[in-house]
């Protein structure tokens, strides 16, 4: 039996990791997610009612289950304050069940300027990010001169760190971006305030989650984005800033390897991605409209319509191999229903040239020409399905075809947004 689980996403992000990691939270006692920040957004729907989450793990709107924003995450605190109004408004909010590692980075208001005014500046060269500060925000932390949400426990700590940074800061932005600087007593003020509000959840969450695991309580480990985002092994430049694979769950939370049972990634039917970056499979015109429709492709935290595709096996078998996934959770399988006919990418032709590996540089991937085969579509509706043999047998062997490629079984298959909506093959905590 699995006590720890990763939950990370198999394609460029936007995989439906939130509900899954919704359904799974009733066997575990704590999820945590490792990186990341409010430029990820977690959909869930109960109730046919939709719930959004950026900064909060995706467990959260069950009562008895600890959730745990964890070191390697950067955390803006408004937008966290708000999530936690939203929850309270629900009346599903408990103070207890939130917990946030002192050793999280604060996003602060110049971090989002900074942000905003390079992507600006990048113009036809821009990376697409959501300029919610996140970027500036890891920057910071990697020249070691961050401010953790720790520090927001000690004014005067906040204080020193405060003004130092915007020394340099505001210099950089009036000289440089040509816009206009920050009040340091502002930013002091503002901030201590959200320190207030936010203080009783700040802990030493290392300690706590290694505990946890030593006696014998499930963790589940939720990612953000997706692996073709993560800084070092996705499409760079075309990336997040922090590490989304399996094992930025260990960096990001402080838990060593030895202590992880199992990860399992999730994949869409077909594949979506969101910002600027080669994207082999990529569809346009009606085609690539009919299927953003009927998948309600549209971002979650910006809203912006993504980019729609077919089923990428060579960037999946390279997600596989990246994270160790033993198994995949394959989302979305209803979008398909009315389809006369699906194709599936099984290799890249580049220069001519047959090639089965994900390239690693973007130059590469964006000259890379996919190689399709073509599945028969079923033409029937999935929603209502829960087992796996009640699947039209051209959707189970367009499942397996999959698996084929990917080289990982499906565990869980999706067939619409809400929680029951779901075909589970295999327990990924058994």
């Amino acid at each position: 039996m699995a006590r720890t689980l990763v939950v990370v996403g198999a394609q460029w992000g936007d995989e439906g990791k939130g509900k899954i990691v919704d359904m799974l939270t009733p066997g575990v006692d704590i999820v945590v997610r490792y990186q990341g920040g409010s430029n990820a957004g977690h959909t869930v729907i109960v109730g046919g009612e939709k719930a959004v989450f950026h900064l909060i793990p995706s467990g959260i709107l069950h009562p008895d289950v600890t959730c745990i924003i964890g070191d390697g995450v950067v955390v803006d605190p408004e937008v966290l304050l708000k999530e936690i109004d939203v929850l309270k408004a629900k009346g599903i909010f408990k103070p207890e069940n939130l917990l946030i590692s002192k050793n999280a980075h604060l996003v602060m208001p110049y971090h989002k300027k900074l942000d905003v005014a390079r992507e600006r500046l990048r113009a036809e060269k821009k990376i697409g990010t959501t300029g919610r500060g996140i970027g500036p925000a890891y920057e910071d932390k990697v020249l070691r001169c961050g401010i953790k949400c720790g520090d927001l426990l000690n004014d005067e700590d906040f204080r020193v760190k405060l003004k130092t940074n915007l020394m340099e800061k505001n210099h950089y932005i009036t000289t440089i971006l040509h816009e206009e600087g920050f009040a340091m007593h502002e930013i002091y003020h503002n901030y201590i305030s959200l320190a207030s509000a936010i203080g009783e959840h700040i802990a030493n969450t290392s300690r706590i989650i290694n505990d946890a695991i030593d006696n014998g309580r499930k963790v589940l480990f939720e990612g953000a984005q997706g692996t073709l985002l993560d800084v070092d092994h996705g499409t760079y430049p075309f990336v997040t800033s922090s590490n989304t694979i399996a094992g930025g769950a260990c960096t990001g939370t402080g838990v060593g390897p030895t202590k992880i049972d199992r990860v399992i990634g999730i994949t869409k039917a077909y594949t979506t991605r969101v910002g600027e970056g080669p994207f082999p499979t990529e569809l346009s015109g009606d085609e690539e409209a009919r299927l953003r429709e009927r998948g309600l492709e549209f971002g979650a935290t910006t809203g912006r319509p993504r980019r729609c595709g077919w089923f990428d096996a060579v960037a999946v078998r390279y997600a596989v191999r990246v994270n160790g996934l033993e198994g995949m959770a394959i989302t979305k399988l209803d979008v398909l229903d009315n389809l006369d006919a699906i194709k599936i990418c099984t290799g890249y032709s580049y220069g001519g040239v047959k090639i089965d590996d994900f390239p690693a540089e973007a130059s590469i991937l964006s000259r890379c020409t996919p190689i399709y085969e073509t599945i028969e579509g079923w033409k029937s509706p999935t929603s209502a399905i829960r087992e796996f043999s009640k699947l039209p047998q051209k959707a189970q062997a367009y499942i397996r075809r999959l698996e084929e490629l990917s080289g990982v079984d499906a565990w869980i298959v999706s067939v619409g947004a809400t929680r029951d909506e779901t075909i589970v093959i295999k327990d990924p905590l058994a």
